[in-house]
């Protein structure tokens, strides 16, 4: 298990922010599911872009930054290269996600201003954690796991600006081709090799697990960055047949990583199993339940397995992952600021006292089921069916939102 100091830790006060407008923008966005219509679903189409971006940006990207802000300098056991900057950040990815959704879903000619406004953010987020990462003398293979990954965070940013203005009209390019490989950079090269990495160190701290193998993890992180590194030239040059070879060592990755989840699992001395595990355990079932749909997809070109596989990966495995993980740390984040300096003064909880366990299980139990329901209807294509589960997410999301505040107000 990597050692993980809090002497370099910011404020909570700085990465807060992150999580409360990311569980806020996972509410909207829970919210905005009723307005999909599955029986005339494509994944162009504007409504879904705007969705997407709202998802990804706001919530999935907001909660990273936050968590990269805290995990970086106490991993890395540097301070920040300048803390300020996460100030920043947020502020201005928020608005230029807002932005960007709308631009996406009707305003087609405000995409290249609020893309320059998300690119700023992220630029200043690369710069910091570049410059944060110059000052460390011996790199392990999470911190080069993290360098790799926000290289494709850089890439994928680019190509995205170039596909704002080709939707915006401003330019013409290959819009399905640069599609692909903007996805496959930001989803598979950033987001995912992001959680693989973290997943070593938060998985194996809360599960309180040691002495297992880091290869699987380490040959995953590689083969699915050579599977970027393809899809990418693939998509920029035009060379077909590459596309599928980046598709399937993507697919060898992600079953290394399912693997090294499964040692860290079966190593852990912690054995209870808490609502993290729960969301775990859901996260990890709904990836292996995209992959199979992916595949499906693959073999019979029916657009409802690629939808069902989008759906899995971004509302289950990703949602979940992140989920599971904040009633982790921002409990821990919250006492080791606000009561750690009463230890032995007086009587202060325990990091378990500060989860509303019981409101939390309401919180997966209708968000879990609502996944489920969505994805069954995005593959019968029934708009009902679709809408109950909007309905379940809802309630969920609400839970979400209204747990993460009460576990930051705890006193």
């Amino acid at each position: 298990m990597i050692s993980i100091s809090q002497d370099y830790a910011p404020p909570f006060k700085l990465v807060a922010p992150y999580f409360i407008i990311g569980c806020f923008i996972f509410l909207v966005a829970s919210f905005l599911t009723f307005n999909i219509d599955v029986t005339n679903l494509f994944h162009l189409d504007s409504f879904i872009l705007s969705w997407v971006h709202l998802f990804l940006l706001g919530f999935v990207m907001m909660v990273i930054f936050g968590a990269m802000a805290q995990l970086i300098p106490v991993t890395l056991e540097v301070g920040h290269f300048s803390v300020e900057f996460y100030y920043i950040i947020w502020p201005l990815l928020f608005v230029g996600t807002i932005l960007m959704a709308i631009g996406f879903y009707n305003y087609p000619a405000i995409l290249p201003y609020s893309g320059m406004i998300v690119l700023i953010s992220m630029f200043i987020f690369l710069a910091e954690v570049f410059l944060t990462l110059l000052k460390v003398k011996q790199l392990n293979n999470v911190i080069k796991s993290l360098i790799v990954s926000n290289i494709f965070l850089f890439l994928g940013i680019c190509v995205g600006i170039v596909l704002a203005l080709t939707y915006a009209g401003t330019i013409e390019t290959d819009i399905q081709a640069l599609l692909k490989a903007h996805v496959f950079l930001v989803v598979a090269g950033y987001i995912t090799i992001t959680i693989m990495a973290l997943s070593l160190i938060l998985l194996a701290m809360f599960g309180l697990s040691h002495n297992f193998s880091q290869t699987p993890l380490n040959i995953a992180i590689i083969l699915m960055s050579i599977g970027v590194s393809l899809v990418f030239i693939a998509n920029v040059a035009s060379i077909e047949f590459l596309n599928y070879i980046g598709y399937v060592l993507a697919l060898v990755s992600i079953s290394l990583y399912c693997y090294q989840v499964y040692l860290i699992y079966i190593t852990r001395a912690r054995k209870e199993n808490d609502i993290y595990i729960f969301n775990v355990f859901y996260a990890m079932g709904s990836l292996c339940l995209a992959v199979v749909s992916l595949i499906i997809y693959i073999f019979t070109d029916t657009q409802s397995w690629l939808l069902c596989s989008g759906w899995l990966l971004f509302m289950g495995f990703f949602s979940f992952i992140i989920i599971g993980h904040l009633y982790k740390i921002v409990p821990f984040l919250v006492w080791y600021e606000r009561f750690s300096p009463l230890v032995g003064k007086q009587k202060i909880p325990m990091l378990a006292d500060m989860v509303p366990v019981r409101a939390a299980k309401f919180q997966f139990g209708f968000l879990a089921l609502g996944v489920l329901l969505c994805a069954v209807a995005l593959l019968l294509g029934t708009n009902i069916l679709f809408k109950a589960g909007a309905s379940f997410l809802i309630i969920g999301a609400i839970f979400l939102f209204k747990n993460l505040l009460y576990m930051i107000r705890f006193k």
